[in-house]
């Protein structure tokens, strides 16, 4: 019986080693707070999934030549509490995204909101990650007076 039960361990080990492992991040840990971007253009491809969702964006870059951003949003769970869903941005829509650069220098970014050609603006940033506060998270909450 206790030869057993090491074969099970052994297993439990081998197929835990063999899952690959998602972990989240801060937002110091991969983007600079002292080096915010713009972008602009279309939308042309979304990932709604977890940890983070994930906008692809086509830009001008130097010169006019095309550059494909990924722009990290929060998780679906947080973008739909703050009025995010699947169906609020379309591939094609034209955006203006204001966020953080990658500190690899990478074309990635962290995204804080969202602005669509009527105006409109949406914020899709993560609470809680370090990312610098700027008045705009939803879900950050005033300090109280004499604090």
């Amino acid at each position: 019986m206790e030869h057993k039960g090491w074969i099970l361990g052994a297993g439990i080990i081998a197929l835990s080693a063999s899952v690959p492992v998602l972990a989240h991040h801060a937002f110091s840990a991969e983007f600079d707070a002292s080096a915010p971007v713009t972008l602009r253009g279309p939308v042309t491809k979304i990932e709604w999934i977890n940890p983070h969702a994930w906008i692809h964006m086509e830009t001008k870059g130097t010169g006019g030549k095309p550059e494909v951003w990924m722009v990290e949003g929060g998780t679906p769970n947080t973008l739909q509490r703050n009025g995010i869903s699947r169906d609020s941005i379309k591939v094609g829509t034209e955006i203006v995204v204001s966020g953080y650069r990658a500190k690899d220098g990478r074309m990635r970014a962290n995204g804080r909101d969202i602005t669509f050609p009527d105006g409109r603006t949406l914020f899709m940033g993560s609470s809680g990650t370090g990312a610098p506060r700027d008045g705009k998270d939803p879900n950050d909450k005033p300090k109280p007076k004499g604090l």
